[in-house]
């Protein structure tokens, strides 16, 4: 069973392909034009083992805010659908990285209720071009398209880079473990019979 999807979105502010393959081996082929997102993108996509393809063109020249946006929304609609009736998945997936001096944890349930809470002071207003304020709106459309429960708690850290390094490590560690096929899973994981 090929659990991949793809997406094009074509705004007046951003145009988007992208593709997703679940079951990848942590390759990344990626064009954002937002540089730093492009590294965060890259870390979640080696430790989920998934295979990510992101081509953005954007209007960066106002600022990051709608590629970011809509690198999420194109994200979490195409992992909601690779997911498909999300029989025998595992549901829930928790995962701790370390960063140095940080530790961040993520938290996530493929529940179909998008919720997002997000525990985490950042130093700097910015990762050099980068606003850091974007990490909150970039999970919270990846949560809402995606339709899932998403917490995220950076339990302490001194460096933004490091602290948000840490987040997209561990997203991608929990969702590789929350979309993980268990063959002892009959159906899908929920007493009510669909997720």
């Amino acid at each position: 069973m090929e659990r991949t999807a793809s997406i094009e979105r074509n705004t007046n502010e951003t145009q988007i392909k992208l593709a997703l393959d679940i079951d990848g081996d942590g390759q990344a082929n990626l064009n954002t034009g937002v540089p730093f997102l492009t590294h965060m993108l890259d870390l979640f996509t080696k430790h989920g083992l998934f295979n990510l393809t992101v081509e953005a063109n954007g209007d960066t020249e106002v600022d990051d805010h709608h590629t970011t946006e809509d690198i999420a929304i194109c994200l979490g609609h195409v992992l909601r659908e690779a997911l498909g009736d999300k029989k025998g998945i595992k549901r829930y997936g928790n995962s701790f990285v370390p960063m140095d001096e940080t530790l961040a944890q993520v938290v996530v349930d493929l529940s179909n209720r998008p919720h997002f809470e997000m525990r985490a002071d950042f130093p700097a207003q910015r990762v050099g071009t980068f606003d850091t304020e974007l990490v909150h709106e970039f999970l919270w459309k990846l949560a809402l398209e995606a339709r899932m429960n998403l917490h995220v708690i950076v339990h302490y850290g001194q460096n933004t880079h490091h602290m948000i390094e840490a987040v997209f490590k561990a997203l991608g560690r929990a969702l590789d473990e929350a979309t993980t096929i268990d063959p002892r899973i009959k159906g899908v994981p929920s007493t009510k019979g669909m997720l």
